[in-house]
C-alpha cells in the first residue's frame, strides 16, 4: 500500500513538473524582432594601430637597463582607439569610438551594437578608422542589401584581407 502510494506521488510530482515546464516553453511567446523587421548587428574585435612607432634604443638607454632586457628596439604598448559608422540610407544611425582594452590600452577594441530596420532594401555605409591620427576612414564599405523580414545581417571586419565584411 506504501509502495503506491509512493509511485503515485512521483508520477504526479513529475508529471506537474513536466506540465510546467511545457506551458513556459510555449508560453508567453517572445520575438525579437517585430513583424516585417531585419536587424544588423556591428560586431567585430580589432586591434588598432600602434600610437608610437618602433625606435632603437640610444647607447645611454641601454646601458641602464639589465643586460637579459637589451633589446635593438623600443616599442610602446599603447594602440589608438577603433573609430566606426554606420549609415543607412543615408542617416547616421551608429557612431562609436571603441577603447582599446588592458592596463595599457594595448588589447583589442571591442564594438557590438544591434540595430532594427525594416525589411527591405537599404543602402548601407560604414566607415571605420584604427588610427585616430588620420583625418579620413581608410576602411569604407558602401552596398545595397535587401534584407528579408527577421533577417539578421552581421557588420564585421577581416584583418586578413583589410576590408570590411557584410555577413
Amino acid at each position: 500500500m506504501n509502495r503506491v502510494l509512493n509511485w503515485t506521488g512521483q508520477a504526479l510530482l513529475y508529471g506537474g513538473f513536466a506540465l510546467v515546464v511545457g506551458v513556459f516553453s510555449r508560453w508567453p511567446s517572445y520575438h525579437p524582432l517585430a513583424q516585417n523587421e531585419a536587424q544588423i548587428k556591428v560586431s567585430f574585435i580589432h586591434h588598432g594601430a600602434r600610437l608610437a612607432e618602433c625606435r632603437p634604443y640610444t647607447a645611454e638607454e641601454l646601458a641602464k637597463l639589465a643586460p637579459n632586457m637589451r633589446a635593438p628596439m623600443k616599442c610602446e604598448r599603447e594602440r589608438s582607439p577603433v573609430r566606426i559608422e554606420v549609415e543607412i540610407d543615408g542617416v547616421s544611425v551608429y557612431a562609436h569610438t571603441a577603447t582599446p582594452s588592458g592596463f595599457s590600452r594595448d588589447g583589442a577594441s571591442t564594438v557590438y551594437q544591434r540595430l532594427n530596420v525594416p525589411a527591405g532594401e537599404h543602402r548601407i555605409t560604414v566607415r571605420m578608422k584604427d588610427n585616430m591620427k588620420l583625418t579620413d576612414f581608410p576602411y569604407v564599405r558602401d552596398s545595397i542589401v535587401t534584407l528579408q523580414p527577421a533577417q539578421v545581417m552581421v557588420i564585421d571586419f577581416n584583418p586578413d584581407k583589410g576590408e570590411i565584411v557584410l555577413l
